[in-house]
C-alpha cells in the first residue's frame, strides 16, 4: 500500500505509543483505545477514504494533531492489514512496505540486511528498529534477532531521514517503529490466530486485553512457533515469544504503562550457496537446485572443534547446526505521560533488555571466495589450483610414503581416491567440493534505555508553536566470543555431506587423516574475543511553529556523548611458560596452542589462541544532529516540503559517521481518484566503515572506509479508479556512487565512482487490490521490482536485476473468523541479493561458478484467524 493509501485507511486520531519523544502525548481522550479497523471484517476497504492527506499523523514531528500534508517530514504509515497482506516472513519483510528500503531477506527469519537511500548492503546499523518509540537495540543492527511481528503490533510508522536522526539514536538513515495495542479500557477482546506454510512452518499467534478497574487494564499475547527455515532442512526450529503490559490512566489525563517481553526461539540461517551462470544468467549447480536446497544438514548436527582452553577447559568448543540462531531475551519497561497543565506534559519512557543469542552458521565459500569451489580432482592434486594446497603439502610432509590423496565420507565412511576419476566427476551429479565455513558466534548483552523530556504547547492568534526538549541515556554492554571458526570440505548438494581428506597407499588403503571429521582449518577468523561498552547521553530540543494555515516551519537538534571502551582478545606471550605452545612466527609476542592430545589430523594449532588478554581502547566521542524543514500549504489537498538534516552513527570507538539529506517533495491528493507524494533527496554518507576477510588470508581483517554519495527520486502514489478497486505504486530511482574509498587507509583510486556493494539504482513495487462484493474480503496482486546490483565494491560481479509477483486472497467467513492465503514468488524467479559477503572486493566468477545469497522458489500458505 501507498504511504498515502496507508494514512487513508486510518480516518481518526492515532493514540498510543509513538515513533519520536513527544509523541508519547499523541493520544485520544483517555478511555479510548485505537484499534487496527483492517484487522476486522467490517473495516473499509483499503484506499476508501477521500482524505487520505487530511489523516493525522504522529511520526516524525512533535506536534499533535497535524495531518500529514502539512508534514516535513518523509512519513511511511502502515495498518496491521498492510503488515498481514504483506505475509512477512521475517522482521525484514516487514521493512518493504516502506519506500526506498533495500531488504536482503535470504537469510531466514533473522540476521537478515536492509539499507536505505544508497546505503551500502548490509547497512541496517544506520535504520534503528524501534518498539514503541524506543530502540530496540542501542546500536540499531541485529535488532531482529530480538522482534517478529505478531497480534500485539497495531501498526508500523516510519520515518527516512530527518528528523529521525535528531529525535532517536542511531537513526539517521530511517526509523522503523513498530507500535504495539494499548490495552482495552471499555472491554474484554481476543484473538488467535493458526499459521501454516509450505515449507513447515506451524505458528499460533494469541492476543488477549480486558479492563481490572475502572482506570486499569491489561494485555497479554504472542506467539509459538516450529519451522525449519524457508529452505529445506533436516532440523526443525522452535521457540516463543510473550509480551504483556498493565496500563493506568490517570482521571485528568495521562498514564503510567509497565510492560514485559520475554522470547527464547532458534531459528534456521542460510548464507551463500554455489552457483553457475547459464547463457549469462544465474542457475543452479546440476544436483543442487538453488530455489529450494541447503548445504547444511545431518553432517554439520554438531561438531566439536579445538579452542583455546583459557575459553573451554576441555578444549573444545561445539558448533551446532541443529540449533541455528537461538536468541534468549528478557525485558521489562515503564513508560509515564502526565500533563502538567493544559500546555505542559511530561514523558518517561525507560526499559532494560537483557539478550543474548548462539549463532551456528554455515558460509560456503567464506575466505576461498569463488576459487574454492572446485572439482574434487582439483581438490585432491597437490599444487597452487587445490583450494587446500597447504594441507595437501603438509600431509606430503606427515605421509611420506602416501600414493595419493583421497576422500573419505565422514557419515558412510566411503573412500574414493584420487585416481578414481569417474566416481569424482560423478559425486553428486556435479564432481564439485568447497569450502564451508563453521560461524559460531556467541553474543551476550546488556541494554538500558532511559527518554525524559517534556512538551510546552503556546498559541497566539494565528502563530501556533510546540516545544518539545528531552534527554536520553544509553549504557550498553556486548560480549562476544567468536572463537573457533572452523572451516570444512563438503561436497555440493542438498544436505551436503562432509569428507575427511585422507592418504591412501597404491591400492586406495587409508594411511592416514590429514583432517579430523573434514576440519581442515581452526580459528579462520582470529581468537574472537571482544567486548563493546557504550554509555551515552544525548540532549534534544524540537520547535515546530505553524503561521496560518499555510506555513509550518521545524528544527530540531541533538548532541550526543558516548563514551566507549572497545576490548579486542590478544595471544598470549609466546614465553608463557603456563602454555603448551609451538612457535610459529618470528614474532615472539604471539603463539598458537597445540590442538588437544587425541584430536585427528595433522593440523597442530588452534589457531589464534585466547589467553585472557585484551587489547583496551577507549575514546570519548560527541557530536551535533540537526534538522530544519518546512511545509507550505498551497489548498488543502496540495503541499510542498523541503529539509535539511545532519546526522550521525556513533560506532563505538571507530570514528563517527556523518549522514547529510537534502529532500523535497510534493504531496497531492484529488478525491479517491489518486494520492500521492514525489520525493527527490541527496544522501552524503561520510566515513563509511566496516571490516571484511582478507580472501587469501581470512584470518586477516581488512578495513574500508569510503564516502558515498546518492542522488535520486522517491514515488509513492495510490490509484482508485472505482470503489472496488486499486492500484499501488511506490519506488526509488537513485544514482549511488563511491568516493575516496582506502583499503587499510590506502587510497584505491579504482574503486572512485563505482557503485556502492548491494545497492539498487532502481527499486520499484506496484499492488493492485481488487475488494470483494458485501465486504467478504480482498484479492491482492504484488510485483516487486530489484534492479542489478554489484557483488562487492570492486563492481567485479553483476548481479542482475529480478522481479517478484505474489499473490493472496483475504476473506471474512463471518464477523469473527478471517482466512488469508498468500504465494510468493508463483513464477519461480532467481534473484540475488548479494554475492560472496566475505570474499573481499574483489569478487569474480571462476570458471563460471560463483557463490551468492538468493531468494526462494515459490511458497504458499495462510492463516486463520478468530477474533472474541
Amino acid at each position: 500500500m501507498s504511504t498515502m493509501n496507508r494514512c487513508g485507511v486510518r480516518a481518526a486520531l492515532l493514540a498510543g505509543a509513538a515513533l519520536l519523544p513527544a509523541t508519547a502525548f499523541a493520544q485520544t481522550v483517555p478511555g479510548d483505545q485505537p484499534t487496527t479497523q483492517a484487522a476486522t471484517p467490517d473495516a473499509a476497504p483499503a484506499g476508501e477514504s477521500a482524505d487520505d492527506l487530511q489523516d493525522i499523523v504522529v511520526t516524525g514531528q512533535t506536534t499533535r494533531d497535524r495531518p500529514l500534508i502539512t508534514s516535513s517530514a518523509d512519513i511511511t504509515y502502515a495498518t496491521r492489514e498492510d503488515i498481514d497482506r504483506r505475509a512477512p516472513r521475517s522482521t525484514a519483510d516487514m521493512l518493504e512496505l516502506v519506500p526506498g528500503i533495500f531488504v536482503e531477506a535470504t537469510a531466514g527469519e533473522a540476521s537478515n540486511n536492509y539499507s536505505v537511500r544508497g546505503l551500502q548492503g548490509g547497512g541496517q546499523r544506520f535504520v534503528q528498529l524501534e518498539e514503541d518509540g524506543m530502540p530496540i537495540l542501542y546500536g540499531g543492527g541485529g535488532a531482529d534477532f530480538f522482534f517478529q511481528q505478531d497480534l500485539t503490533i497495531d501498526r508500523l510508522e516510519a520515518v527516512k531521514g530527518g528528523s529521525s536522526g535528531v529525535l532517536t539514536v542511531n537513526g539517521a538513515g530511517a526509523t522503523i517503529n513498530f507500535i504495539s495495542k494499548r490495552p482495552n479500557f471499555k472491554e474484554f477482546e481476543g484473538a488467535v490466530r493458526l499459521t501454516g506454510y509450505s515449507f513447515g512452518q506451524k505458528r499460533a499467534d494469541f492476543y488477549y486485553s480486558a479492563p481490572l478497574a475502572e482506570n486499569l487494564a491489561f494485555n497479554f499475547g504472542g506467539y509459538v512457533q516450529s519451522s525449519p527455515g524457508v529452505r529445506k532442512n533436516p532440523f526443525d526450529y522452535a521457540g516463543y515469544r510473550i509480551k504483556g503490559s498493565l496500563e493506568y490512566r490517570f482521571p485528568n489525563g495521562g498514564s503510567v504503562r509497565v510492560s514485559g517481553r520475554r522470547g527464547d526461539i532458534e531459528t534456521a540461517y542460510y548464507a551463500s550457496s554455489p552457483y553457475r551462470f547459464n547463457d549469462g544468467e544465474p542457475d543452479s549447480i546440476s544436483g543442487f537446485n538453488i530455489q529450494r536446497d541447503n548445504i547444511g544438514g545431518d553432517a554439520f548436527s554438531a561438531i566439536r572443534v579445538p579452542v583455546s582452553t583459557y575459553l573451554q577447559p576441555n578444549g573444545y568448543r561445539t558448533f551446532r547446526y541443529r540449533d541455528g540462531i537461538r536468541s534468549v531475551y528478557t525485558q521489562g519497561r515503564i513508560d509515564v505521560d502526565v500533563p502538567v497543565s493544559d500546555t505542559i506534559s511530561l514523558f518517561a519512557k525507560s526499559r532494560y533488555i537483557d539478550y543474548k543469542y548462539d549463532f551456528n552458521g554455515l558460509f560456503p565459500g567464506s575466505g576461498t571466495g569463488n576459487a574454492g569451489l572446485a572439482s574434487a580432482a582439483t581438490y585432491l592434486t597437490p599444487g597452487a589450483n587445490s583450494p587446500i594446497a597447504g594441507l595437501l603439502t603438509a600431509g606430503q610432509a606427515v605421509f611420506p610414503t602416501a600414493t595419493r590423496f583421497g576422500i573419505r565420507n565422514i557419515r558412510t565412511g566411503t573412500v574414493i581416491g584420487a585416481n578414481q576419476t569417474a566416481e569424482l566427476a560423478a559425486l553428486n551429479g556435479n564432481g564439485f567440493l568447497q569450502r564451508t565455513t563453521l560461524n559460531h558466534d556467541l553474543v551476550d548483552a546488556r541494554d538500558l534505555g532511559v527518554n525524559v523530556g517534556g512538551r510546552w504547547e503556546f498559541e497566539s492568534g494565528a502563530v501556533k508553536n510546540s516545544l518539545t526538549v528531552g534527554g536520553m541515556y544509553y549504557n550498553v554492554k556486548r560480549s562476544q566470543d567468536q572463537s573457533a571458526t572452523a572451516s570444512v570440505v563438503n561436497d555440493v548438494k542438498n544436505n551436503s555431506d562432509i569428507y575427511d581428506i585422507v592418504a591412501l597407499g597404491a591400492s586406495n588403503n587409508v594411511i592416514g587423516s590429514l583432517t579430523d571429521n573434514g576440519l581442515v582449518s581452526y580459528g579462520d577468523w582470529g581468537n574472537g574475543i571482544r567486548v563493546r561498552k557504550d554509555e551515552t547521553v544525548s540532549l534534544y530540543a524540537n520547535d515546530e511553529i505553524a503561521f496560518g494555515d499555510h506555513l509550518r516551519i521545524d528544527g530540531g537538534i541533538r548532541w550526543e556523548q558516548d563514551d566507549a571502551t572497545a576490548l579486542d582478545g590478544l595471544d598470549a606471550a609466546a614465553s608463557d611458560p603456563a602454555r603448551r605452545i609451538v612457535q610459529v612466527s618470528a614474532n615472539p609476542a604471539t603463539f598458537q596452542q597445540l590442538v588437544p592430545v587425541g584430536q585427528g589430523g595433522i593440523v597442530p594449532t588452534v589457531g589464534s589462541t585466547f589467553a585472557g588478554q585484551y587489547a583496551r581502547r577507549d575514546l570519548k566521542q560527541d557530536k551535533i544532529a540537526w534538522t530544519v524543514g518546512a511545509n507550505f500549504l498551497f489548498t488543502p489537498n496540495l503541499s510542498i516540503y523541503g529539509r535539511y538534516a545532519d546526522g550521525f552513527q556513533t560506532n563505538n570507538v571507530d570514528p563517527i559517521t556523518t549522514i547529510k539529506l537534502y529532500e523535497a517533495g510534493v504531496r497531492y491528493q484529488y478525491g479517491r481518484l489518486f494520492s500521492g507524494s514525489v520525493t527527490v533527496f541527496r544522501t552524503n554518507f561520510d566515513n563509511q566503515n566496516y571490516n571484511f576477510a582478507n580472501p587469501e588470508n581470512p584470518t586477516q581483517q581488512q578495513n574500508i572506509n569510503a564516502d558515498l554519495r546518492t542522488k535520486g527520486i522517491e514515488v509513492d502514489v495510490a490509484v482508485r479508479p472505482v470503489r472496488w478497486f486499486s492500484v499501488d505504486f511506490q519506488g526509488v530511482f537513485q544514482d549511488p556512487k563511491l568516493e575516496n574509498l582506502e583499503i587499510d587507509g590506502v587510497a584505491q583510486t579504482t574503486y572512485e565512482g563505482n557503485r556502492p556493494e548491494r545497492t539498487p539504482a532502481r527499486l520499484w513495487t506496484v499492488t493492485p487490490a481488487i475488494q470483494l462484493p458485501n465486504g467478504l474480503g480482498d484479492i491482492y496482486g504484488r510485483y516487486k521490482y530489484v534492479g542489478r546490483i554489484y557483488a562487492d565494491a570492486g563492481n567485479g560481479v553483476a548481479l542482475p536485476s529480478y522481479g517478484v509477483t505474489s499473490v493472496g486472497v483475504n476473506l471474512n467467513l463471518t464477523q469473527q473468523l478471517q482466512l488469508s492465503l498468500n504465494a510468493e514468488n508463483i513464477f519461480n524467479v532467481v534473484g540475488l541479493t548479494e554475492g560472496n559477503p566475505r570474499q573481499g572486493q574483489t569478487q569474480a566468477v571462476t570458471d563460471g561458478f560463483f557463490y551468492a545469497r538468493g531468494i526462494v522458489g515459490p511458497t504458499y500458505g495462510g492463516s486463520l484467524t478468530f477474533r472474541f
